[in-house]
C-alpha cells in the first residue's frame, strides 16, 4: 500500500546534516563573541588603569621619593556630556617638576532643580604619558552626586613619575594635558557619593600645597 504524499518526512541528506552542524557551530561562536565583547569592556578598562595604556591615568598609593629638576607644563581640560552642569578647571595650566606632587581644582555647578549624579572619565595627551601620570586623589574614582543648584569644587592630587624622563617616547615632551569628561552615572541620582562643597583655595603655579583641602 503506497504512502500518502507528505505523510512522511524524507531523511536529511549528509549535506543537510553538515550544514546544520556548521550553522550550530557558527551560532555558538557568535554568542561567545558577543559575550566576550561585553566582558572585555570592564577588563579593558581595568587593564588601561593598571598599565596607563591608551592615555588612561593610573592611581598611585604614594608619591615618588625623587623629584627631578626638569619641569613639565600640565594643562587641564574639562567637558560635560548630557548633564545640566557647568564643569570647569580653576587653572588653565600648572608648571611642576617631574616627581613633584601637584594640586589642581575643578568646579561643578548643577543647574537642575534636583540632585544629579555624574561620573568623570579621564585621559592624558600624549597617550604615552598615561603610564607615568598618576593620581593620589581624584573625584573620578567614584560617582558624584551634586545637589540642586549647588556648586562643588574637587581637588586632584597628582604627579608625573620620574621614569617619564627616561622613556624615549616621552622624555622630549614638555607638555601634558589632563582631560576630564563628566557623563550621567549609570546608578542614577541617588547612586553616587554625595559631593560636599569645598571652599575655594588658592592654587600656586607649582601645583599648590599637597595638604591643602584634603
Amino acid at each position: 500500500m503506497s504512502s500518502t504524499p507528505g505523510s512522511e518526512r524524507p531523511e536529511p541528506t549528509a549535506q543537510q546534516r553538515r550544514n546544520a552542524r556548521v550553522a550550530l557551530i557558527c551560532g555558538v561562536v557568535f554568542a561567545a563573541m558577543v559575550g566576550g565583547a561585553y566582558a572585555s569592556v570592564p577588563l579593558y578598562r581595568a587593564f588601561c588603569q593598571v598599565t596607563g595604556f591608551d592615555g588612561v591615568v593610573r592611581k598611585a598609593q604614594a608619591a615618588p621619593d625623587k623629584v627631578l629638576a626638569k619641569t613639565l607644563e600640565i594643562r587641564f581640560d574639562a567637558n560635560v556630556r548630557d548633564l545640566p552642569w557647568d564643569f570647569t578647571a580653576l587653572q588653565t595650566s600648572q608648571t611642576i617638576r617631574i616627581g613633584e606632587t601637584g594640586l589642581a581644582f575643578f568646579r561643578v555647578t548643577n543647574h537642575a532643580s534636583t540632585p544629579v549624579t555624574g561620573h568623570a572619565v579621564y585621559n592624558v595627551v600624549p597617550e604615552q604619558a598615561g603610564a607615568y601620570f598618576q593620581k593620589l586623589q581624584c573625584f573620578c574614582f567614584s560617582d558624584q552626586t551634586i545637589g540642586a543648584g549647588r556648586t562643588v569644587e574637587f581637588p586632584v592630587l597628582y604627579f608625573v613619575d620620574p621614569k617619564y624622563a627616561d622613556d624615549f617616547e616621552t622624555r622630549g615632551s614638555r607638555q601634558v594635558t589632563l582631560s576630564y569628561t563628566f557623563y550621567p552615572a549609570q546608578g542614577g541620582p541617588g547612586g553616587g557619593k554625595r559631593a560636599e562643597a569645598v571652599p575655594a583655595k588658592p592654587v600656586s603655579g607649582l601645583g599648590g600645597s599637597p595638604h591643602a583641602g584634603l
